[in-house]
């Protein structure tokens, strides 16, 4: 559970509907108190992170979890984008992802990702998963912008 006194604006990159509601889950059911932002497909995501569109009041995110195979964008694409950007590449980004392909996690590292977590398919271990990730990136490290 997250021990921040200001709960930290996560973006969550995901187009599958299973998957958004077991995060959300997961968050619920460890009383993780962050903010999360769904979007569904690689452009909404860019429009999210630049505040355009639907999205021109979004907050800039202090975490992303990102699916890699999206519509429109894929993963890897926006990944790009985010760690080429002066503005956005200081922002972790984890893909959390059904593939365990070598090629994908190697993919994703060379693009900086900061994590690579495969999603796992049991309800349990998937709500234990997005529980470990919100202790390492709310408890344990420091995010930029967050003293």
């Amino acid at each position: 559970m997250s021990t921040t006194a200001n709960p930290i604006e996560v973006l969550l990159v995901e187009d599958d509907a299973g998957d958004e509601l077991m995060t959300r889950e997961a968050f619920e059911d460890n009383k993780i108190a962050n903010t999360l932002h769904v979007v569904r497909d690689g452009e909404e995501a860019l429009d999210f992170l630049y505040r355009r569109g639907d999205h021109t009041s979004a907050p800039r995110p202090d975490l992303i979890l990102l699916d890699l195979n999206l519509p429109k964008y894929d993963g890897r694409e926006v990944l790009q984008v985010i760690k080429s950007d002066a503005g956005l590449s200081t922002i972790p980004v984890v893909v959390l992802t059904t593939s365990s392909a070598e090629e994908d996690i190697l993919r994703s590292y060379k693009l900086h990702a900061n994590a690579y977590v495969t999603k796992p398919v049991d309800l349990d271990q998937f709500i234990a998963a997005v529980r470990q990730i919100d202790e390492f990136f709310v408890s344990v490290v420091r995010l930029p912008g967050r003293a």
